[in-house]
């Protein structure tokens, strides 16, 4: 991987991104620090098919059954609530 301070990636925007295609992922640093990544497409796309499902996504999802352990409330007792009259 490469690395390209800000300045030089804002002004060979075109040069990092041939860059990135050929190359693989190509790091971005601002004052010396690491502060992105440009990543070719096929590769950001594998990533974001590996990502776990946030419950987002299961509830807005496609009817996939999806289990979920729900923990248990150890000894607790459930407190009780007065009406007023």
């Amino acid at each position: 991987m490469s690395t390209w301070p800000v300045q030089d990636a804002k002004a060979k925007f075109s040069e990092l991104l041939e860059t990135c295609i050929a190359e693989g992922p190509q790091i971005v640093t601002r004052r010396g620090k690491e502060e992105a990544v440009l990543v070719p497409m096929d590769q950001w796309q594998k990533l974001s098919k590996t990502r776990q499902r946030t419950m987002k996504d299961v509830l807005l999802g496609d009817g996939l059954r999806f289990e979920m352990e729900i923990p248990s409330r150890g000894q607790r007792q459930r407190r009780v609530v007065r009406q007023l009259d």
